[in-house]
Protein backbone atom coordinates (compact mmCIF):
# COMPACT_ATOMS: atom_id res chain seq x y z
CA UNK A 1 0.00 0.00 0.00
CA UNK A 2 1.73 3.40 -1.48
CA UNK A 3 0.21 6.81 -0.69
CA UNK A 4 2.01 9.78 -1.84
CA UNK A 5 2.48 12.83 0.49
CA UNK A 6 4.85 15.56 -0.09
CA UNK A 7 4.09 18.04 3.37
CA UNK A 8 5.43 21.24 3.12
CA UNK A 9 8.56 22.02 5.07
CA UNK A 10 7.06 24.99 6.78
CA UNK A 11 4.10 22.04 7.95
CA UNK A 12 6.40 20.62 10.24
CA UNK A 13 6.09 21.45 13.92
CA UNK A 14 9.52 22.84 14.86
CA UNK A 15 9.24 23.43 18.54
CA UNK A 16 6.58 21.88 21.06
CA UNK A 17 2.75 23.64 21.18
CA UNK A 18 4.11 25.49 24.49
CA UNK A 19 7.15 26.80 22.70
CA UNK A 20 5.32 28.82 20.69
CA UNK A 21 4.16 31.25 22.10
CA UNK A 22 2.98 32.48 26.17
CA UNK A 23 0.24 30.83 27.26
CA UNK A 24 -0.40 27.88 25.40
CA UNK A 25 0.15 24.85 26.57
CA UNK A 26 0.79 21.09 25.55
CA UNK A 27 -2.70 20.65 24.54
CA UNK A 28 -3.06 24.18 22.37
CA UNK A 29 -2.90 22.17 19.05
CA UNK A 30 -5.62 21.45 16.48
CA UNK A 31 -7.53 17.97 15.90
CA UNK A 32 -8.93 16.63 12.80
CA UNK A 33 -11.57 14.57 13.46
CA UNK A 34 -12.21 11.76 10.51
CA UNK A 35 -15.63 9.72 10.89
CA UNK A 36 -15.32 7.68 7.94
CA UNK A 37 -14.55 9.98 4.94
CA UNK A 38 -16.96 12.71 6.86
CA UNK A 39 -13.64 15.02 8.19
CA UNK A 40 -14.52 17.94 10.98
CA UNK A 41 -11.99 20.34 12.10
CA UNK A 42 -11.39 21.11 16.27
CA UNK A 43 -8.83 22.47 18.59
CA UNK A 44 -7.25 19.48 20.55
CA UNK A 45 -9.09 21.12 23.75
CA UNK A 46 -12.58 19.91 22.45
CA UNK A 47 -11.80 16.35 23.17
CA UNK A 48 -13.98 16.33 25.58
CA UNK A 49 -17.11 16.77 23.93
CA UNK A 50 -16.50 14.69 21.30
CA UNK A 51 -16.33 11.84 23.72
CA UNK A 52 -18.69 9.71 24.71
CA UNK A 53 -19.77 8.35 28.37
CA UNK A 54 -18.09 5.04 28.60
CA UNK A 55 -15.85 5.33 26.03
CA UNK A 56 -12.32 4.18 26.83
CA UNK A 57 -9.01 5.57 25.99
CA UNK A 58 -6.05 3.18 26.21
CA UNK A 59 -3.08 5.02 26.78
CA UNK A 60 0.76 4.03 26.36
CA UNK A 61 2.80 4.89 29.97
CA UNK A 62 6.15 4.01 28.64
CA UNK A 63 8.30 6.67 29.41
CA UNK A 64 10.84 8.22 26.58
CA UNK A 65 14.77 7.57 26.90
CA UNK A 66 17.21 10.02 26.39
CA UNK A 67 18.23 7.79 23.62
CA UNK A 68 20.96 9.56 21.67
CA UNK A 69 24.43 9.29 23.17
CA UNK A 70 27.53 10.89 21.31
CA UNK A 71 30.37 7.87 20.64
CA UNK A 72 33.29 7.66 18.44
CA UNK A 73 34.67 4.71 16.27
CA UNK A 74 38.46 5.73 16.00
CA UNK A 75 38.71 9.64 15.63
CA UNK A 76 35.36 9.59 13.74
CA UNK A 77 32.24 11.23 15.55
CA UNK A 78 28.97 8.46 15.57
CA UNK A 79 25.61 9.26 17.51
CA UNK A 80 24.43 5.83 19.18
CA UNK A 81 20.67 5.75 19.01
CA UNK A 82 19.76 3.14 21.80
CA UNK A 83 16.17 1.32 20.59
CA UNK A 84 15.25 -1.69 22.55
CA UNK A 85 16.79 -3.35 25.69
CA UNK A 86 16.71 -7.10 24.93
CA UNK A 87 16.44 -9.72 27.68
CA UNK A 88 19.89 -10.41 27.93
CA UNK A 89 21.26 -7.10 28.93
CA UNK A 90 22.03 -5.95 25.15
CA UNK A 91 20.74 -2.97 23.20
CA UNK A 92 19.32 -3.33 19.66
CA UNK A 93 21.14 0.23 18.72
CA UNK A 94 21.51 2.27 15.31
CA UNK A 95 24.58 4.01 14.35
CA UNK A 96 23.98 7.80 12.94
CA UNK A 97 26.61 10.62 11.68
CA UNK A 98 25.65 13.64 13.04
CA UNK A 99 24.87 16.58 10.87
CA UNK A 100 24.36 19.76 13.10
CA UNK A 101 20.89 19.60 12.79
CA UNK A 102 20.26 16.29 14.48
CA UNK A 103 21.01 12.78 14.12
CA UNK A 104 19.22 12.63 10.52
CA UNK A 105 21.67 10.07 8.29
CA UNK A 106 22.14 6.63 9.06
CA UNK A 107 25.72 4.79 9.16
CA UNK A 108 26.55 2.27 6.92
CA UNK A 109 28.97 -0.65 6.73
CA UNK A 110 30.19 -1.18 10.87
CA UNK A 111 31.09 -4.71 10.56
CA UNK A 112 30.01 -7.20 13.88
CA UNK A 113 32.81 -6.22 16.63
CA UNK A 114 33.42 -2.75 15.61
CA UNK A 115 33.46 -1.22 19.11
CA UNK A 116 32.33 2.68 20.08
CA UNK A 117 33.66 4.49 23.08
CA UNK A 118 30.93 6.34 24.27
CA UNK A 119 30.73 9.43 25.81
CA UNK A 120 31.83 8.92 29.68
CA UNK A 121 34.36 5.67 28.25
CA UNK A 122 31.63 2.94 28.16
CA UNK A 123 32.43 0.58 25.63
CA UNK A 124 29.66 -0.49 23.16
CA UNK A 125 30.14 -3.34 21.47
CA UNK A 126 28.50 -4.11 17.87
CA UNK A 127 27.40 -7.92 17.98
CA UNK A 128 25.28 -9.10 15.60
CA UNK A 129 22.71 -8.06 13.18
CA UNK A 130 18.95 -7.42 14.62
CA UNK A 131 16.82 -10.07 12.90
CA UNK A 132 19.54 -10.65 10.18
CA UNK A 133 18.26 -7.19 8.63
CA UNK A 134 21.57 -5.51 7.35
CA UNK A 135 23.04 -3.43 8.81
CA UNK A 136 21.00 -0.27 10.24
CA UNK A 137 20.00 -1.89 13.52
CA UNK A 138 22.24 -4.20 15.56
CA UNK A 139 22.29 -5.93 18.56
CA UNK A 140 25.62 -4.71 21.08
CA UNK A 141 26.81 -4.95 24.56
CA UNK A 142 27.72 -2.13 26.82
CA UNK A 143 31.05 -2.08 29.39
CA UNK A 144 28.57 -0.31 31.68
CA UNK A 145 24.69 0.08 32.86
CA UNK A 146 22.90 1.62 29.33
CA UNK A 147 20.03 3.11 32.07
CA UNK A 148 22.90 4.99 33.96
CA UNK A 149 24.94 6.34 30.50
CA UNK A 150 21.84 7.39 29.00
CA UNK A 151 21.06 9.34 32.55
CA UNK A 152 24.16 11.10 32.46
CA UNK A 153 25.13 11.38 28.76
CA UNK A 154 22.02 11.16 26.70
CA UNK A 155 19.48 13.38 24.88
CA UNK A 156 16.40 12.97 23.38
CA UNK A 157 17.04 11.76 19.72
CA UNK A 158 15.65 14.71 17.42
CA UNK A 159 15.39 14.74 13.84
CA UNK A 160 16.56 17.80 11.26
CA UNK A 161 12.60 19.45 11.00
CA UNK A 162 12.87 20.35 15.00
CA UNK A 163 14.51 23.62 15.73
CA UNK A 164 17.27 22.38 18.46
CA UNK A 165 17.42 19.66 21.19
CA UNK A 166 14.63 20.18 23.78
CA UNK A 167 15.02 18.83 27.07
CA UNK A 168 13.80 15.08 27.91
CA UNK A 169 10.41 16.57 29.62
CA UNK A 170 9.92 17.78 26.43
CA UNK A 171 9.39 14.28 25.11
CA UNK A 172 7.49 12.77 27.86
CA UNK A 173 3.95 12.35 27.71
CA UNK A 174 1.48 13.06 31.07
CA UNK A 175 0.89 8.94 30.88
CA UNK A 176 4.54 7.94 31.40
CA UNK A 177 5.49 5.81 34.04
CA UNK A 178 9.27 4.94 35.32
CA UNK A 179 10.47 1.23 34.08
CA UNK A 180 12.04 -0.43 37.22
CA UNK A 181 14.44 -2.17 35.04
CA UNK A 182 15.39 1.26 32.90
CA UNK A 183 13.91 -0.08 29.87
CA UNK A 184 11.47 2.59 27.60
CA UNK A 185 11.19 4.12 24.88
CA UNK A 186 13.53 5.43 21.98
CA UNK A 187 10.79 8.29 20.63
CA UNK A 188 8.37 9.39 22.38
CA UNK A 189 4.75 7.84 22.10
CA UNK A 190 3.76 11.12 20.56
CA UNK A 191 0.05 10.98 20.36
CA UNK A 192 -0.27 11.06 24.15
CA UNK A 193 1.88 14.22 24.18
CA UNK A 194 -1.29 16.96 23.88
CA UNK A 195 -2.85 15.52 26.54
CA UNK A 196 -2.92 17.14 30.15
CA UNK A 197 -3.72 16.23 33.81
CA UNK A 198 -6.34 18.94 33.83
CA UNK A 199 -7.61 17.50 30.40
CA UNK A 200 -7.78 13.80 31.72
CA UNK A 201 -9.21 14.92 35.10
CA UNK A 202 -12.18 16.67 32.89
CA UNK A 203 -12.46 13.42 30.61
CA UNK A 204 -12.66 11.19 33.77
CA UNK A 205 -15.18 13.83 35.05
CA UNK A 206 -17.67 13.28 31.86
CA UNK A 207 -17.12 9.39 32.09
CA UNK A 208 -14.90 8.04 29.85
CA UNK A 209 -12.32 5.77 31.43
CA UNK A 210 -8.14 5.15 30.91
CA UNK A 211 -6.79 1.63 30.49
CA UNK A 212 -2.86 2.01 30.81
CA UNK A 213 -0.34 -0.23 28.90
CA UNK A 214 2.60 -0.23 28.22
CA UNK A 215 4.87 -0.56 24.62
CA UNK A 216 8.69 0.23 24.65
CA UNK A 217 8.65 1.42 20.95
CA UNK A 218 12.04 1.67 19.45
CA UNK A 219 13.65 4.17 16.53
CA UNK A 220 11.04 4.99 14.13
CA UNK A 221 13.56 5.79 11.49
CA UNK A 222 13.12 3.57 9.22
CA UNK A 223 14.78 4.46 5.79
CA UNK A 224 13.61 1.50 4.18
CA UNK A 225 10.39 1.18 5.53
CA UNK A 226 11.11 -1.74 6.99
CA UNK A 227 8.16 -3.26 9.44
CA UNK A 228 8.04 -3.03 13.23
CA UNK A 229 10.75 -5.53 14.66
CA UNK A 230 10.04 -7.18 18.54
CA UNK A 231 8.92 -5.03 21.00
CA UNK A 232 8.29 -5.35 24.69
CA UNK A 233 4.79 -4.97 25.54
CA UNK A 234 2.49 -5.27 28.85
CA UNK A 235 -1.70 -5.36 29.01
CA UNK A 236 -2.56 -5.59 32.51
CA UNK A 237 -5.02 -7.71 33.78
CA UNK A 238 -7.14 -4.56 35.14
CA UNK A 239 -6.36 -2.68 31.85
CA UNK A 240 -7.42 -5.93 29.68
CA UNK A 241 -10.94 -6.02 32.14
CA UNK A 242 -11.44 -2.99 31.64
CA UNK A 243 -11.22 -2.89 27.94
CA UNK A 244 -13.77 -5.88 28.12
CA UNK A 245 -16.28 -3.84 30.36
CA UNK A 246 -16.36 -1.20 28.07
CA UNK A 247 -17.07 -3.26 24.84
CA UNK A 248 -19.87 -5.24 26.63
CA UNK A 249 -21.27 -1.28 28.02
CA UNK A 250 -21.52 -0.44 24.44
CA UNK A 251 -18.53 1.86 24.59
CA UNK A 252 -15.90 2.48 21.55
CA UNK A 253 -12.41 1.34 22.65
CA UNK A 254 -9.81 4.21 20.91
CA UNK A 255 -6.66 3.65 20.95
CA UNK A 256 -4.15 6.55 22.07
CA UNK A 257 -1.37 6.10 19.30
CA UNK A 258 -0.52 2.87 17.02
CA UNK A 259 1.95 1.80 20.50
CA UNK A 260 -1.44 1.36 21.96
CA UNK A 261 -2.82 -0.54 19.03
CA UNK A 262 -0.18 -3.03 18.63
CA UNK A 263 -0.05 -3.77 22.59
CA UNK A 264 -4.05 -4.25 22.64
CA UNK A 265 -4.18 -6.11 19.71
CA UNK A 266 -1.41 -8.27 20.41
CA UNK A 267 -3.28 -9.51 23.93
CA UNK A 268 -6.35 -10.37 22.06
CA UNK A 269 -7.23 -13.98 21.30
CA UNK A 270 -8.90 -14.92 17.88
CA UNK A 271 -12.26 -14.71 20.20
CA UNK A 272 -11.44 -10.79 20.10
CA UNK A 273 -11.28 -11.17 24.37
CA UNK A 274 -8.05 -9.20 26.23
CA UNK A 275 -6.60 -10.78 28.31
CA UNK A 276 -3.58 -9.47 30.34
CA UNK A 277 -0.25 -10.74 28.86
CA UNK A 278 3.23 -9.50 28.46
CA UNK A 279 6.13 -10.29 26.40
CA UNK A 280 7.41 -9.47 22.74
CA UNK A 281 5.31 -8.49 19.51
CA UNK A 282 6.22 -8.16 15.95
CA UNK A 283 2.57 -7.64 15.50
CA UNK A 284 1.75 -6.06 12.26
CA UNK A 285 -1.94 -4.51 12.08
CA UNK A 286 -2.92 -5.14 8.32
CA UNK A 287 -6.34 -4.81 6.83
CA UNK A 288 -6.19 -8.81 6.26
CA UNK A 289 -5.80 -9.54 9.74
CA UNK A 290 -8.16 -6.38 10.97
CA UNK A 291 -8.98 -5.35 14.09
CA UNK A 292 -10.08 -7.13 17.11
CA UNK A 293 -10.02 -4.86 19.63
CA UNK A 294 -9.81 -1.11 18.55
CA UNK A 295 -12.72 0.50 17.41
CA UNK A 296 -10.82 4.11 16.80
CA UNK A 297 -7.46 5.46 16.70
CA UNK A 298 -5.79 9.23 17.90
CA UNK A 299 -3.23 9.77 16.43
CA UNK A 300 0.11 12.29 15.38
CA UNK A 301 0.60 12.90 11.60
CA UNK A 302 3.60 11.68 10.26
CA UNK A 303 4.50 11.10 6.99
CA UNK A 304 2.63 8.18 5.79
CA UNK A 305 4.79 4.60 5.70
CA UNK A 306 3.37 0.91 5.21
CA UNK A 307 3.07 -0.21 8.63
CA UNK A 308 1.09 2.79 9.85
CA UNK A 309 -1.05 3.27 6.75
CA UNK A 310 -1.81 -0.73 7.08
CA UNK A 311 -3.00 0.06 10.51
CA UNK A 312 -4.92 3.05 9.75
CA UNK A 313 -6.82 1.37 6.83
CA UNK A 314 -7.58 -2.17 9.32
CA UNK A 315 -9.06 0.47 11.91
CA UNK A 316 -11.25 2.74 8.91
CA UNK A 317 -10.50 1.80 5.36
CA UNK A 318 -8.37 3.40 3.15
CA UNK A 319 -10.87 5.96 1.62
CA UNK A 320 -11.10 7.25 5.00
CA UNK A 321 -7.27 7.60 5.26
CA UNK A 322 -6.80 9.13 1.71
CA UNK A 323 -9.56 11.68 3.06
CA UNK A 324 -7.86 12.81 6.24
CA UNK A 325 -4.43 13.07 4.79
CA UNK A 326 -6.20 15.37 2.03
CA UNK A 327 -8.15 17.90 4.99
CA UNK A 328 -5.01 17.71 6.52
CA UNK A 329 -2.59 19.15 4.20
CA UNK A 330 -5.51 21.34 2.75
CA UNK A 331 -6.41 22.64 6.66
CA UNK A 332 -2.28 23.32 7.03
CA UNK A 333 -2.37 21.40 10.37
CA UNK A 334 1.33 20.70 11.46
CA UNK A 335 2.88 17.54 11.53
CA UNK A 336 5.61 15.61 13.52
CA UNK A 337 5.76 14.34 17.53
CA UNK A 338 5.49 18.45 18.27
CA UNK A 339 2.28 18.99 15.79
CA UNK A 340 -1.59 18.54 15.52
CA UNK A 341 -3.44 15.50 16.18
CA UNK A 342 -5.92 13.01 14.00
CA UNK A 343 -8.67 11.19 15.77
CA UNK A 344 -9.82 8.49 13.27
CA UNK A 345 -12.98 6.92 14.18
CA UNK A 346 -15.45 4.18 11.89
CA UNK A 347 -18.40 6.47 10.35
Amino acid sequence: MTLTVRVPEELSARVPAERRGPGLDRDSVRLLVSRGTEVSHHAFVELPRLLRPGDLLVVNTSPTLAAAVDGWIGHARVVVHFSTRGDDGRWAVELRDPDGRGTTRARAGAPAGTEVRLAGGTRLVLEEPLDGRGERLWWARASRDVAAVLREHGRAIRYAYTERDQPLSAYQTVFALPSPDGAGSAEMPSAGRPFTARMVAELVSRGVQFAPVTLHTGVASAEAHEPPYPERYVVPEPSARLIGAARAGGGRVIAVGTTAVRAVESAAGADGVVRGRAGWTDLVVTPERGVRVVDGLLTGLHEPEASHLLMLEAVVGRAAIDRGYEEALRGRYLWHEFGDVHLVLPR
